[in-house]
């Protein structure tokens, strides 16, 4: 898809679609009063007849006759005073359904006279990218019958003659990037785990850094984690004909000596619950257990097309979690890289046990200025925050307060939780340093606790991503989320 910034006037544009936005109040921008007198009073007419009422995500498709557009379309954004990146977005979801209907190839979406409280144009634009960029998402890798493309190419936006055109112009990158990380992070969730391994996970990270000089990839294998002594991880993928991989990605945008801000990504590619084995309802989603790791590769895929001035350093612990004869036990214990021991009381509480030793290999190996994981851990995070926030924990304000604040301004937003040590105890062991489950009471929190033990000396957060990595039903799939979140999160840095 091509985006670009329309600076022509309304009667200088042409396109095979004009998209006009309208608030309930039907109040017409300099755009809309164009189109309105060039068609003899289209608008005005269908208004008066209370044809459209602009309820959010309302459409209405009109000919362009008199314009120089082929087509017209009406899309509705609700009451001024509640419109938010959300109602917006489902706006331009709505539009680009109705677009694809027809066989619109160019459009043009004015935003003229159209403001979204703390964002201007930068955000009606980014989230408008995003949103398009949803509506035209397929996965159909797998069908013999491939679904209809849109006819839909290019996307220009129109402001208003007032417009910035630098702001404009950098929400288009910000926007086409983030869309495109969302889409590597759908796509690879949306894998059946035979073809998304951990091995597939590390070849397409070595492909990122054949693809882009800024990027050096590094593959650690399952003989190298055990002699680093990361036997929490390799605990997980001992019952797997798949081994397991643990992946380094470096982007270098800054001073080599800068301190690199650290991403890690929960990378089990199928987790059947081992030797706790799983209910088989829905077991199948159980694919989408490495959708951390999948937002990881998207925000490095959108970072890699902004270059920001700034060193990231993502890790992904890949591995599969299956049950056999060489699987691990419930009350095994295992070693982990710094030195911990750990009581093993339930093998489906696989994800903190390779999170851990990826942690320490990050505080160990690259001095990190922050560090964050990324993991569906938790089905109690779903209790507690259900499908729309992610859960947040963190042993650092300032760095909680950072991802709040860029989930917000990036539309995907997190909730914070508590993680006092009054909750610690719940991980105490007889036999060893720790348990790896705290029982059923704040699931969340003490997985979190967990993790925590092996951050202590870095500012570090815990992104739980359980309920909000995948929708189930009918729409099954990957969301993408939290790629928005994160490379907001990044960009702020440089400000």
């Amino acid at each position: 898809m091509k985006y670009s910034l329309e600076k022509r006037t309304p009667e200088q544009q042409q396109s095979d679609c004009i998209i006009l936005p309208l608030f309930e109040d039907l109040q017409l921008s300099q755009e809309a009063s164009y189109i309105d007198q060039a068609s003899n009073q289209q608008l005005s007419k269908l208004f008066a007849r209370k044809d459209f009422d602009a309820k959010t995500g309302s459409t209405l498709l009109l000919s362009g006759d008199g314009t120089a557009h082929t087509r017209v379309l009406l899309v509705g954004l609700g009451k001024q005073d509640a419109f938010t990146p959300a109602t917006l977005k489902k706006s331009m979801l709505a539009a680009t359904e109705a677009v694809k209907k027809t066989q619109t190839q160019s459009a043009t979406i004015s935003f003229d006279g159209i403001t979204l409280k703390d964002y201007q144009q930068q955000g009606l634009v980014r989230f408008t990218i995003e949103a398009i960029s949803d509506s035209l998402y397929i996965f159909d890798d797998f069908k013999t019958t491939k679904a209809d493309k849109a006819a839909l190419n290019s996307v220009a936006f129109y402001c208003g003659n007032e417009a910035d055109t630098a702001v404009a112009e950098q929400a288009i990158a910000e926007g086409s990037a983030i869309a495109a990380g969302v889409t590597v992070a759908k796509t690879l969730g949306n894998l059946p785990g035979n073809i998304c391994t951990p091995t597939y996970l590390a070849t397409k990270a070595e492909e990122i850094a054949k693809d882009n000089n800024s990027v050096t990839t590094t593959i650690l294998d399952e003989t190298k984690m055990a002699a680093l002594g990361m036997h929490s991880l390799l605990s997980v993928s001992a019952g797997s004909e798949e081994p397991a991989h643990l992946i380094i990605m470096e982007y270098k945008g800054a001073d080599a000596d800068e301190q690199a801000h650290v991403l890690v990504g929960k990378g089990i590619t199928f987790d059947s619950g081992g030797i706790s084995l799983k209910p088989g309802e829905a077991m199948d989603e159980m694919k989408y257990d490495m959708c951390g790791a999948a937002s990881v590769f998207g925000t490095m895929t959108a970072i890699t097309e902004l270059q920001p001035k700034i060193n990231i350093t993502a890790i992904i612990a890949a591995a599969e979690n299956m049950p056999s004869g060489k699987a691990t036990k419930p009350g095994d214990i295992v070693s982990t890289m710094s030195g911990q021991t750990v009581e093993i009381l339930n093998t489906d509480a696989e994800g903190r046990l390779v999170l851990c030793d990826a942690i320490t290999y990050a505080e160990q190996n690259h001095n990190p200025a922050s560090i964050v994981d990324i993991a569906t851990l938790t089905g109690a995070c779903i209790i507690a925050l259900g499908h729309h926030t992610t859960g947040l924990l963190g042993n650092d304000d300032d760095l909680a307060n950072e991802l709040l604040a860029a989930g917000t301004k990036a539309a995907d937003k997190a909730w914070r939780l508590p993680i006092g040590d009054e909750y610690q105890a719940q991980l105490d062991s007889n036999f060893a340093d720790m348990q790896n489950i705290g029982g059923r009471p704040a699931g969340t929190i003490t997985a979190a606790c967990f993790l925590s033990r092996f951050a202590k000396n870095m500012k570090w957060a815990h992104l739980d991503i359980a309920g909000t990595a995948w929708v189930s039903g009918k729409s099954k799939g990957a969301t993408g989320r939290p790629v928005p979140m994160l490379t907001q999160y990044i960009l702020n840095k440089l400000n």
